[in-house]
């Protein structure tokens, strides 16, 4: 856990202590919970596809202690306190969009689990980047979740369960339509391949990979994508529309064949951009098991290959990099093709995460890092272009 520093767990045990009066005895917890990438799979979860994703050496790193009253009081440095009364624990709209709408969603969760969740005072500082595609919002839910999971539960429910309960939280209390991806990576850590055929139970396999010569870099476009949710929720709900012509649910129950040939009635029910999408879902899911396969026999060529592949699918097809229509605001695909100029026909660069804003990730040669940085630095503001490394272990207790 590189972020993990004993200046910032103390930091947090200061804080903790001041402001929060506690007269508990009760010891308190440290936990970590990381951001991740998402290598490659863009928007396959939701359709119960494939995915590679990984955690990464940023984090949500907190402390909590049990209070002894039915509340729940959260604060994350940089961002307004959250309070939760635990006697009232509803879906409220006027509420989605924010901290308090997923802190509500993860004791619900819980409690639906069989798990009476008490109340605790919490102290956070995160460094994962908010608004930028490393899942700073699945982060802090498997943060919460990992938490309540170590003070109620004596730490027997499973990552896997923690990222089902972060992503319930969103998707019912947020109101955000995501996937799994997410908090599965913050939940376990690592290189990860996801099969999210039965979602209820996810297959998971956990690569180590010998990146040596290359840095994975991850660009902030300068733009946060924290209030495009509906531009998100397009993509899940024409995906929909789509399976809803087979009377299927998800595209993973359609063969690719079926829907070449009900492309005209496709095009005239629901448009051109929804029969793209579904292009996209198709050829993502064989890509990312090229790139598994790839990684499975060491060829690091052949997975950048898979990676390029995706960023252009994601651009030409799913229609995520930009915002229709917008002529003067297009921060993602400047970035795009200022990493394409440096790399050349070197590494890889691709969109990641949910799109429209945040983050693009490259995997650039260590001989070009230099000046990858400073290109990309010098267009887009210093500080845009992050160095990181994957993280192997998934939201866990900090022992000091």
């Amino acid at each position: 856990m590189e972020a993990v520093t004993k200046d910032r767990i103390q930091y947090i045990k200061t804080r903790l202590e001041k402001e929060f009066s506690n007269d508990s005895t009760m010891s308190p917890i440290i936990i970590s919970s990381p951001g991740r990438i998402e290598i490659l799979g863009n928007h396959t979860d939701h359709q119960h596809g494939y995915v590679l994703t990984s955690a990464i050496n940023l984090d949500n790193l907190g402390i909590a202690r049990k209070n002894g009253r039915n509340e729940i009081n959260l604060w994350t440095e940089g961002y307004s306190p959250c309070n939760v009364d635990l006697a009232s624990i509803k879906i409220d709209e006027a509420e989605y969009n924010s901290a308090n709408s997923l802190i509500r969603g993860i004791v619900d969760g819980f409690r639906k689990r069989g798990v009476d969740v008490g109340g605790f005072d919490a102290f956070l500082v995160s460094n994962v980047l908010n608004g930028s595609g490393l899942s700073s919002s699945a982060s802090f839910e498997v943060w919460v979740a990992t938490a309540i999971n170590d003070l109620f539960c004596g730490g027997e429910v499973s990552a896997v369960e923690i990222a089902k309960i972060g992503q319930y939280s969103e998707n019912v209390f947020f109101g955000k339509p995501s996937g799994l991806q997410d908090q599965m990576a913050c939940a376990m850590g690592g290189i990860l391949f996801i099969d999210f055929l039965d979602a209820a139970e996810p297959i998971t396999q956990k690569f180590d990979v010998d990146f040596s010569g290359y840095s994975i870099c991850i660009v902030d476009s300068g733009a946060d994508h924290a209030n495009l949710t509906d531009k998100y929720a397009s993509i899940p709900k024409e995906l929909t529309e789509i399976s809803s012509h087979f009377s299927k649910s998800w595209l993973r129950e359609i063969p690719k064949s079926d829907f070449i040939t009900e492309i005209p009635k496709l095009r005239e029910s629901f448009g051109d951009r929804a029969v793209l999408r579904a292009f996209h879902i198709y050829e993502e899911n064989e890509r990312v098991l090229r790139a598994k396969a790839a990684l499975e026999r060491d060829d690091i060529r052949e997975f950048f290959k898979c990676v390029r592949a995706s960023g252009e699918s994601s651009f030409m097809y799913l229609q995520n990099v930009s915002i229709a229509g917008s002529v003067s605001n297009q921060p993602l695909a400047i970035a795009l093709a200022l990493a394409g100029d440096v790399l050349g026909d070197e590494g890889a660069f691709r969109i990641q995460g949910g799109g429209f804003a945040g983050t693009i990730e490259a995997f650039v040669p260590d001989r070009k890092l230099e000046e990858f940085k400073e290109v990309i630095e010098g267009a887009l503001g210093v500080g845009s272009c992050h160095i990181l490394s994957i993280r192997t272990s998934g939201a866990s207790k900090v022992e000091e």
